[in-house]
């Protein structure tokens, strides 16, 4: 049996007092009534105008009539998400959005301070979250799809819809009566996103029809083997050292490695190598028997060098 909105607030307990990320669509509509209900006078709703549309300034009204109905303060932050070289467009919005989030939570008016905010993704969004990594040959962080919790600027973030299907919102906000704007850009199929939720759940329901509990279990599966993978890699640098010593890696397997390695990029600079450079950077780690060896190779934005006995990594 799917998990309905009242089962999940019933489990949701964040510290309070508790921001809503608010967009006006049903998802967050009902994330905010929700809440709103459970918590009188703890919530808090943010808005965040991305200009991105011309009917942008029409949400922002929509939003601000729901929230005095609901008498919830609410905040609106104005951002410009074009996105840099190499970003894709949906980055540059997410990013902007924390950004916002971050800064909108630690204003005068959100006294006293918030501790957490709530987003609004369900179960449909999880799937079409995993098809995508799929499509990439994505590894256990991608196949983890989005975590229910977690921690970023000094900020609680939990997505407590997470389990939810979208069919169940919009059945939860009609038993109400409640009204929500309709992006126009979620129709539109040159997205990919768009088309997995317009074409593949469809299919997925009428072949698998508990696909959104099966695959969510999935998620969960591949989220507890990196995490147990990240507590190898923390365990074998601290042997290796970091940067880690060569002769010591090359006493590893291949795939502990890869592990250590890839952990190391990503956790002492935020560097994220892609499967065809880390294949090459273990080669070359292999390859590193004589001093006069050299190793000198991309990954990411910087390069992979040999200093001494150790690895070096320049951004």
């Amino acid at each position: 049996m799917s998990t309905t909105v009242d089962d999940a607030l019933r489990v949701f307990s964040p510290a309070l007092p508790l921001a809503v990320a608010y967009s006006g669509g049903a998802d967050s509509t009902a994330l905010l009534l929700a809440c709103a209900e459970k918590w009188p006078g703890q919530v808090r709703a943010l808005h965040v105008h991305h200009g991105l549309q011309a009917a942008a300034d029409d949400f922002v009204g929509h939003c601000e009539t729901v929230c005095a109905q609901l008498h919830v303060p609410l905040r609106v932050s104005r951002v410009m998400a074009g996105h840099a070289p190499g970003e894709s467009p949906e980055d540059a919005a997410r990013n902007a959005r924390y950004e916002a989030f971050r800064a909108l939570a630690h204003e005068d008016w959100a006294q006293p301070a918030i501790k957490s905010i709530a987003l609004a993704q369900h179960a449909d969004d999880q799937v079409e979250t995993m098809l995508l990594a799929l499509s990439r040959g994505a590894g256990l962080p991608g196949l983890s799809a989005m975590p229910a919790s977690w921690q970023r600027g000094g900020l609680d973030y939990h997505r407590p819809l997470l389990q939810v299907p979208a069919p169940e919102i919009r059945a939860w906000l009609a038993r109400r009566g409640a009204t929500f704007i309709e992006d126009p850009t979620n129709a539109d199929e040159r997205f990919t996103r768009n088309r997995i939720r317009a074409r593949l759940l469809p299919v997925l329901a009428e072949t698998f029809p508990q696909f959104r509990d099966t695959f969510a279990r999935s998620a969960r599966h591949a989220a507890q083997a990196q995490v147990l993978l990240a507590e190898v890699a923390r365990e074998d640098l601290q042997r290796l050292g970091s940067p880690p010593q060569i002769k010591a890696l090359q006493l590893l397997s291949s795939p502990r490695q890869a592990n250590a390695l890839r952990h190391w990029l990503l956790d002492a600079h935020q560097a994220t190598p892609s499967a065809a450079q880390l294949e090459q950077l273990l080669v070359q780690v292999a390859a590193c028997t004589t001093r006069g060896h050299q190793i000198h190779l991309k990954v990411a934005s910087g390069h992979v060098t040999r200093a001494g006995d150790h690895l070096h990594y320049a951004g």
